[in-house]
């Protein structure tokens, strides 16, 4: 986890980063994406992933404002 924010209103809002490899391979793969989340009553309802970071931080901000 890189960074995770409470925006208010029942949306957050985090960034991620997986590496991995194969065993006995010395080649690895990155994955860095982001991902909204929407709550209620303290459960998730829905996430939403994106590989773009700057879009998923516009979509969360957009999201968060609606839900005020």
């Amino acid at each position: 986890m890189e960074e995770v924010r409470d925006l208010g209103n029942g949306v957050t809002f985090g960034v991620f980063l997986m590496r991995g490899r194969l065993a006995g391979s010395s080649g690895s793969v990155e994955l860095r994406y982001a991902g909204v989340s929407t709550w209620a009553d303290g459960l998730i309802e829905r996430v939403t992933t994106y590989l773009d970071i700057n879009e998923a931080r516009a979509a969360a901000e957009r999201l968060a404002e609606e839900r005020g």
